[in-house]
């Protein structure tokens, strides 16, 4: 399974708003702006967000766009699937052998459970993990 921009900018976009959550609208234009994306597209990546009410929009002068519901109820799967379709890396043909078969529906479930797993909050809230180095003397 390949995941398009479509995808990957939607992440970007609802990542961002799960950063600024509680703290008021956030504007495509300066989403656009840190990642240096085409705000164009991203309004075009908002309107299947908002129509699946994983966000609603806020008019007005300061105005943009929150998340619908909190980040920990919002996975990523919820946005691939909106965006991408159903996930399924490979077609399952019922006439193929069945080792395969069952081979093909065991990579779909392992993809559909880190999707179905990770959720806005985890993705916001990820950090490197690297550790500080530490200066020793002797």
């Amino acid at each position: 399974m390949k995941i398009s921009t479509k995808g990957r900018y939607g992440l970007t976009i609802m990542i961002e708003l799960a950063k600024n959550h509680g703290e008021g609208p956030t504007s495509l234009k300066s989403i656009a702006q840190t990642h240096n994306l085409s705000e164009h597209y991203l309004e075009q990546l908002i309107a299947p967000l908002r129509n699946a009410r994983l966000v609603k929009s806020i008019r007005g002068a300061y105005g943009g766009y929150i998340l619908g519901e909190e980040p920990s109820n919002i996975t990523a799967g919820d946005i691939i699937r909106v965006l991408e379709g159903p996930i399924s890396p490979v077609e399952v043909l019922e006439d193929e052998e069945p080792a395969k078969r069952q081979l093909w529906i065991r990579i779909r479930d392992a993809v559909k459970d880190v999707l179905d797993n990770t959720t806005l909050e985890d993705l916001a809230s990820y950090t490197d993990g690297e550790q500080e180095n530490y200066m020793f003397y002797i």
